[in-house]
């Protein structure tokens, strides 16, 4: 073998001297603007070793053997028997705007639980009433400042539509336990028990440090509440996803892909090891650890290359540092694959998302997912999607699905020059940052010390000065935007999902609605609660999410809970950077 390679590196000399560089010579051109990858690239490369076969170990393939989805176009979209999943991500105003929302979408047909969006004064821990986040409320997403609002939002339901028959998902980090238990009490008081729900909250605080933003506590005692929540979750909850890590907003806030790779890998590998510190076997937990996605670009033999290192990184750092024996522990759960990347949408001719999406969704399925042509078009231009560009995005998908037959083989490049050499580079520069991160002392000791912070910063700074110098092409935006260019629009069928006018009285009727709450509500209760909850949060040892269920059920708020943590934590202030 180490022969041929040597007589490929030959011919490559040979080759590039009499073929190439006549023909660079005749257009002027000092180098190849393209490249051509042979087996020199990938020396030492072995299938069973570095791919091998879909879910099995090192799952370079794919996680699964298969694709569970069975066509079903009498039905719109491919159902998957036995599998339970929550809709679309959505939520804005107030609990009852929400609530409408999800009663219109089962008109329409949708039968799945809901994919919950908060707004931010929810994310950050403060109450509608607070006059700090005056015209925030029900903006980025629905408010939800008491059990109340969960009743409200989950109305609609019921009956074959119960929590025990549904999924949710709770995109939620800094107060996640306390929205978690508010769930949990809605089920208890709906004669539910916990080991029947399926949830997913995100519970990834580590990457708001670096990234989105919406902290509450410091790093250790956020850790203190993902502690809480993995091994209340492992007990008591075996249907309820641990953490839903978002690699996507480390790349949307700047990062490289390496960095999304590295910072995301060392995310898990700290909430990894709190399990692991209680006592728990990895095994007992990992399998219920998921990733939402990580970041995407227009880049496709980059991010498909990615997805595959990803996949085969997470597997080795589960056999290799964590000794886990169960494989499921080392399948890298993911809704989808590669991605066009949210932040890459653009405001100016936004139809061409659509472009820009479907090519992620090729990229998706090439690297192991469904083609999930995502966002719609029309992300950019405000919270929530029109019908019409959802409609665009589902139709894509069937395309790419049932015309295309994208689906009908797993992990095609496999074996590829270019696209092993990618898959390598990019795993070997991960690992690179990744052991610089350990040998800081962890994700949490390279958070405190601003490291990422700064990391972050410098890649988003590089990354925007080559869109504003044209080193870096968007069409429509910096190339391709003279006056012969059109702007060219979609017709409104039908009214946005949601109601701009609601959206705009959401503050004050929100406010209504908790004033009512607290006024009706057993406040001599309130006050003791809180009082042990202070003595409680003071407890290294103590699991809070027990007394938390008992506080939502007597109608506590979210901020109540949160101000007396903040009292018993302290409040994140950040680095400087």
């Amino acid at each position: 073998m180490s022969q041929d390679i040597e007589k490929i590196k030959q011919k490559r000399k040979e080759w590039e001297e009499k073929v190439l560089k006549p023909a660079l010579d005749r257009f002027w051109l000092k180098e190849s603007p393209t490249k051509f990858y042979t087996p020199a690239d990938v020396e030492g490369f072995d299938f069973l070793t570095d791919v091998g076969f879909p879910g099995e170990y090192p799952f370079t393939a794919n996680t699964y053997p298969t694709s569970p989805y069975i066509p079903a176009p009498r039905r719109g979209l491919p159902g998957a028997s036995g599998l339970v999943r929550a809709a679309t991500y959505s939520g804005y105003g107030t609990a009852e705007d929400t609530r409408d929302y999800y009663m219109e979408m089962q008109k329409r047909g949708q039968k799945r639980g809901p994919n919950l969006a908060f707004d931010l004064p929810t994310q950050c821990g403060y109450d509608s009433d607070n006059p700090l986040v005056r015209g925030e409320i029900g903006k980025t997403g629905v408010a939800v400042d008491t059990l109340r609002d969960f009743e409200v939002i989950y109305e609609p339901f019921q009956g074959d539509l119960e929590l025990d028959n549904i999924a949710s998902n709770f995109t939620i980090n800094g107060p996640c336990n306390i929205i978690v238990s508010m769930y949990f009490a809605l089920a208890e008081k709906r004669g539910i028990p916990l080991d029947k729900l399926r949830a997913t909250p995100q519970n990834d605080i580590l990457k708001e440090f670096i990234a989105r933003g919406t902290y509450i506590f410091p790093p250790r005692h956020s850790m203190r509440m993902f502690r809480d929540s993995l091994v209340f979750f492992a007990k008591h909850c075996p249907h309820v996803n641990i953490t839903s890590v978002g690699g996507y907003h480390i790349r949307g806030a700047g990062a490289t892909r390496e960095q999304d790779l590295a910072f995301s890998m060392a995310i898990l590998i700290a909430y990894l090891q709190e399990g692991v510190k209680t006592g728990l076997d990895v095994d007992s937990f990992a399998p219920r650890f998921s990733v939402n996605a990580f970041g995407g670009s227009m880049e496709f033999f980059k991010e498909i290359a990615f997805q595959r290192a990803a996949r085969r990184m997470w597997a080795k750092i589960l056999r290799e540092k964590f000794g886990a024996k169960n494989e499921r522990s080392m399948l890298l759960r993911q809704p989808a694959g590669a991605h066009m990347g949210y932040e890459n949408c653009t405001v100016q001719r936004p139809l061409n998302n659509l472009t820009r999406s479907v090519v992620g969704a090729i990229a998706s399925t090439l690297s192991g997912g469904l083609p999930i042509p995502m966002p719609p078009y029309d992300e950019p231009l405000g919270l929530g999607w029109s019908l019409e560009a959802s409609q665009l995005s589902e139709d894509a998908f069937k395309i790419l699905y049932y015309e295309a037959n994208l689906n009908e083989v797993i992990d095609p490049l496999a074996g590829s020059y270019y696209v092993e050499h990618l898959t390598d580079e990019i795993e070997e520069a991960a690992w690179k940052e990744l052991d610089k991160i350990e040998a800081m002392g962890g994700a949490v000791a390279a958070i405190e010390s601003g490291y990422m912070q700064r990391e972050i910063a410098k890649s988003a700074y590089e990354r925007q000065r080559r869109i504003e110098s044209g080193e870096d092409l968007v069409v429509g935006v910096n190339c391709f935007v003279g006056e012969n260019e059109l702007e060219v629009q979609t017709t409104r069928l039908v009214p946005h999902p949601y109601d701009p006018t609601k959206r705009e009285r959401a503050e004050d009727r929100q406010i209504r609605n908790l004033t009512e709450v607290k006024k009706n509500r057993d406040n001599r209760a309130v006050a003791q609660l809180l009082k042990e909850l202070k003595g409680k949060a003071e407890k290294e040892a103590d699991n809070l999410i027990p007394h938390f269920i008992e506080c939502a059920k007597a109608y506590v708020s979210e901020q109540e809970m949160c101000d007396v943590l903040r009292e018993a934590f302290g409040e994140y202030q950040p680095a400087t950077i």
